[in-house]
């Protein structure tokens, strides 16, 4: 038994030897490679260097807001409710289409962001659309010198999108792909609040501020609407019989005022000549009393719209100047020298690994 303990103790000597043998083997040789190192080193400083001042600084815009929804509806629901019982078509429920959660969603969507590209900003006392501002902001006209149909082309503020191009459209499909992939960020805060907060990035400063306010201003509208549509169409549609039947019972009035006048001393003994101011009288009775129906319902209408649409409150807006991501020349110097050095010492140990077993 002693002997296999001093047999098991001699190996684990022997392999703690050679492990710093090795090492020491290693250490000498990456000493022995150091102009070789020292050179990578140098080389990417400068390369780290020249990429910090040719990369742009990346601005970045941060709106958040609260989105509030009465989905239950309290006691207006029982009111509701009850006014449904009777008979009284009040719309109620609203749009469900979307809720909170899918509402991040519609900020990355392909028909919000496109929209937000058509609309305007001012830049330098001149109105252009989002999508120019980004072009040019990306030099992509530059690259379009060759192609005279690429260089043509031109998106104006609010344009319609009926007239567009093969080529317009795609164009336009890339800026929204290259937005919403990279620089475009949209999350909830915390699921148990309400808060979502919208991240856009860019080389320009205007563009990130002017985007970022403009996408939710669209995706607001449109939402507000969505949710809202139901009872608003009920309430237009209550509106315009409203309309017509109190058009309806003021013609009643004026024709039984006329049948009056017309069997004012009528001899009594002539009653048919009086039917046309008792059909009159009934039509007044009838449209009165369904007025008074759709008057009700008119009103109940404009308070389930006011429950149906949701309140959007923007809580941070983006303030110039924007937070700026840059590499600074010291930064830059110091990643590009010691990723190169790494790199370097990397390859000469996989160099020497391979010669050895060769």
């Amino acid at each position: 038994m002693n002997t296999s303990f001093n047999q098991n103790k001699e190996i684990e000597e022997i392999s703690l030897k050679d492990i710093l043998d090795k090492t020491k083997d290693w250490y000498y040789y990456l000493i022995s490679q150091w102009k070789v190192i020292v050179l990578a080193g140098v080389i990417g400083a400068s390369i780290g260097l020249l990429y910090s001042y040719i990369r742009k600084p990346i601005y970045t815009a941060t709106l958040s807001f609260a989105l509030e929804d009465d989905k239950s509806g309290g006691g207006l629901g029982g009111a509701l409710g009850l006014a449904s019982s009777f008979g009284l078509d009040v719309g109620g429920g609203g749009g469900s289409v979307f809720s909170s959660a899918n509402l991040i969603e519609l900020f990355k969507s392909r028909s919000m962001v496109e929209q937000t590209l058509l609309s305007p900003v001012t830049i330098g006392g001149e109105s252009v659309s989002l999508a120019e501002m980004y072009i040019k902001e990306n030099n992509w006209r530059e690259r379009w010198t060759a192609n005279t149909d690429l260089k043509s082309i031109e998106f104006l503020a609010n344009e319609s999108r009926t007239s567009y191009t093969r080529a317009k459209d795609s164009i336009l499909g890339e800026i929204y792909y290259n937005l919403s992939e990279e620089f475009l960020k949209v999350a909830q805060r915390d699921k148990k609040v309400a808060i979502i907060s919208i991240d856009v990035n860019s080389t320009s400063e205007l563009f990130s501020k002017s985007f970022t306010e403009a996408l939710v201003k669209n995706v607001s509208k449109f939402y507000v609407d969505t949710k809202s549509k139901k009872s608003r169409n009920n309430m237009l549609i209550l509106d315009h019989q409203t309309d017509s039947i109190r058009r309806a019972l003021n013609s009643a009035i004026n024709g039984v005022a006329v049948a009056n006048d017309n069997t004012f001393n009528l001899n009594p003994a002539l009653n048919a000549r009086r039917a046309p101011s008792a059909r009159g009288q009934v039509d007044v009775q009838a449209n009165t009393a369904i007025l008074t129906e759709l008057v009700k319902q008119t009103e109940l209408a404009k308070v389930t719209l006011r429950k149906d649409t949701p309140l959007i409150q923007i809580i941070d807006k983006p303030i110039l100047p924007l937070p700026v991501e840059k590499i600074g020349k010291l930064k830059g110097s110091i990643l590009g020298g010691f990723f190169a050095g790494f790199l370097m010492i990397l390859g000469l140990i996989v160099r020497k690994i391979f010669k050895a077993i060769n």
